[in-house]
C-alpha cells in the first residue's frame, strides 16, 4: 500500500512540469513584440536601408521566427512527453503532423537542428555587417556553431544506433 501511494506521488508530480510549459507560453510575447517591433522598423525606415540592411532586418525577424518555433516545439512536445497527452488537438484539423509523434530523442534534435539554425543566422549577420569584424569574437561563434553542428549529428547517430540495437532485439 505504501509503494502504490509513493507511485501514485511520483506520477503526479509530473503536474509540477505544467507551470513551467505555461511560463514557456507566456516567453512568447515578448518574442512576438519583438518581431512585430523590428517589422515595423524596417518598414518604417525601408526607403532609407540598403538591400544589405534589409536583409539584415530580414534575418532577424526570421531569427525571431525560428526562436518562436523552438519554443512551441518544446512545449508540444515536452508537455505531451512529460505531462500529458494533449487531447483537445486529437481530431483538430490544423494539428501539426508531429505532435504527438515527438519522443524525447526526436525532441532532442529538433532543438539541437533549430539552435544550429539560429547559430548559423547570428553567424550571417555578423559577416553582413560591414566593418564591425571582430576575429576573435567570431572564432568563437564559429566555434561555437560548430560545437552545435557536432552535436547535432552525434545525437542523430546515437539515435541512429539505439533505433537499430531495439530492431536487432
Amino acid at each position: 500500500m505504501l509503494e502504490s501511494l509513493i507511485e501514485k506521488i511520483i506520477f503526479a508530480s509530473r503536474w509540477l512540469l505544467a507551470p513551467l510549459y505555461l511560463g514557456l507560453m507566456g516567453a512568447l510575447l515578448p518574442i512576438l513584440y519583438r518581431f512585430f517591433h523590428s517589422f515595423w522598423h524596417m518598414i518604417s525606415h525601408i526607403t532609407d536601408m540598403s538591400s544589405g540592411e534589409i536583409t539584415l532586418e530580414v534575418l532577424e525577424l526570421l531569427d525571431t521566427v525560428l526562436l518562436a518555433n523552438l519554443i512551441i516545439i518544446v512545449l508540444f512536445a515536452g508537455y505531451e512527453n512529460f505531462v500529458s497527452k494533449i487531447k483537445i488537438a486529437e481530431g483538430a484539423e490544423d494539428r501539426p503532423h508531429w505532435m504527438g509523434h515527438v519522443d524525447y530523442s526526436g525532441l532532442k534534435i529538433k532543438l539541437i537542428g533549430s539552435l544550429v539554425a539560429i547559430s548559423v543566422i547570428e553567424l550571417l549577420k555578423d559577416f553582413m555587417h560591414e566593418g564591425t569584424f571582430d576575429a576573435k569574437r567570431e572564432g568563437w561563434r564559429i566555434g561555437i556553431h560548430m560545437t552545435f553542428v557536432v552535436s547535432g549529428v552525434l545525437f542523430a547517430l546515437m539515435d541512429m544506433m539505439a533505433d537499430r540495437h531495439k530492431s536487432q532485439r
